[in-house]
């Protein structure tokens, strides 16, 4: 194995025990003493690969970025529909937390109490681009299916990632407990129904 190759799983092996940590861990802070231990390092050996713990919380939410939007990419690509889009989306997040319950306290800003305000920007564009993803399948929708909202636009997607968020949330509050997914294969099919009416609802 090369440098660069046993630098990177490394990497990948701490980031693995932070997400393990505040998973098993939820309330609780992290800190890079008890990571160190974690992993089986010394305090100086996490900072060779990461500068700050700061970084290494950045290094979960790059992760997380590339994991979900990389797959929203195949969604646009594979289904031409604005419902089946929609709808693949809002469950894609909803197993990824369900899947990666630590990473997820970072979603919620649970476990990024203290630390640095640009990691909260940083999740807080994450939903922002989602939100803009279903807006842009939404305005697209008129014009290739003939498909409208009941409300506008911005309304419509912000409730669909207001009930995504809010079923994350419970995940998070619950320590687990309550899953993203439970009930929602009920609740969609009402969501989209209130916000496209007859239209999508007999399809």
């Amino acid at each position: 194995m090369s440098k660069a190759e046993n630098k990177l799983s490394r990497r990948e092996e701490i980031l693995q025990a932070l997400a393990h940590m505040l998973e098993v861990s939820p309330g609780a802070r992290i800190t890079t003493a008890g990571l160190a231990k974690e992993v089986g390092f010394s305090e100086a050996a996490l900072y060779r690969h990461f500068p700050s713990k700061s970084k290494m919380f950045e290094g979960l939410i790059e992760f997380i970025e590339e994991t979900v939007f990389t797959r929203i990419n195949l969604i646009m690509a594979d289904e031409p529909g604005v419902r089946d889009r929609c709808e693949k989306i809002l469950l894609l997040l909803l197993t990824f937390t369900e899947r990666n319950p630590g990473i997820t306290r970072i979603l919620t800003g649970d476990a990024l109490q203290g630390e640095n305000g640009r990691l909260h920007d940083r999740v807080v564009q994450f939903f922002d681009r989602l939100e803009t993803q279903l807006k842009q399948i939404l305005r697209e929708a008129e014009v290739r299916e003939g498909v409208r909202p009941r409300i506008t636009v911005t309304a419509s997607a912000n409730l669909m990632m207001s009930a995504v968020e809010g079923r994350i949330a419970q995940y998070v509050r619950s320590e687990f407990k309550k899953l993203p997914t439970e009930y929602w294969s009920d609740q969609w099919p009402l969501l989209l129904s209130g916000i496209f009416g007859e239209v999508l609802a007999e399809v």
